[in-house]
């Protein structure tokens, strides 16, 4: 089950899923989308309208996907915003929607999910985080306070859960050359960021999504409340 699995890295986490043997349900705010999105995909994937911010839409569209598939084995919470300013400028409003899409939303999806993982006795739960939840990025308030959030709460569910067969950890990538990502990084402000990556780029969709097929694979079940951090070394310097 992948939140704004329709674009940007949810499409590409989708993608290598479903290379790899996976059935998927494609979780996006515009539920018309989400459905075309699966059927792209093929493998009798599932898409699933739901606004992540709404509780009732959340427990709504779990129980949706969860009367299609049977159980949910691997929950990846990709839907996010980002609203930027200065932080003296920065909107109630602005700040508002962007905790609750990134970190509210993050929260009702894995409790959500997590209830019947817990009663399954299995599971795997794959947040996306930021780079910007582990350094300052000037105009990101709103956006590292939510990523920061999405790791504090995962480490509490990693640490709530596990004994219970359900693992959760946390992914933190650089800029990721998503359309969006292209576009806001364009020109000079990319290229001046890159020079203060170590590896010199930006991250690719599918990179990212090859360390979420990580995380929800066997080969990472030890690997408990961790940040798995993709962004060239960026964050090291």
């Amino acid at each position: 089950m992948i939140t704004g699995g329709v674009a940007g890295i949810g499409a590409a986490v989708a993608d290598v899923f479903a290379d790899a043997g996976a059935r998927i349900v494609v979780v996006d705010l515009d539920a018309a989308a989400a459905a075309g999105r699966a059927e792209e995909l093929g493998r009798e994937a599932v898409g699933v309208g739901c606004d992540v911010s709404d509780p009732a839409s959340v427990d709504a569209a779990v129980a949706q996907a969860i009367e299609a598939v049977g159980h949910v084995n691997v929950l990846v919470n990709s839907a996010g915003i980002v609203d930027l300013a200065p932080a003296e400028d920065l909107s109630t409003g602005a700040w508002n929607r962007t905790l609750a899409v990134n970190l509210s939303g993050t929260f009702f999806m894995s409790q959500a999910v997590g209830r019947h993982m817990l009663e399954a006795g299995r599971g795997k739960i794959i947040n996306l985080a930021s780079q910007a939840a582990s350094v300052g990025l000037l105009e990101h308030a709103a956006y590292c306070a939510s990523k920061a959030g999405v790791v504090g709460l995962t480490k509490v569910l990693a640490t709530e859960w596990a004994g219970r067969g359900v693992t959760a950890n946390t992914l933190s990538p650089t800029v990721v050359l998503t359309e969006l990502g292209k576009k806001a990084w364009a020109g000079e402000k990319g290229e001046a960021a890159k020079r203060e990556i170590p590896v010199g780029r930006f991250a690719l969709p599918r990179e990212v999504a090859s360390a979420a097929l990580f995380l929800a694979s066997g080969a990472s079940n030890m690997v408990n409340g961790a940040d798995l951090v993709v962004d060239g070394g960026y964050t090291i310097r």
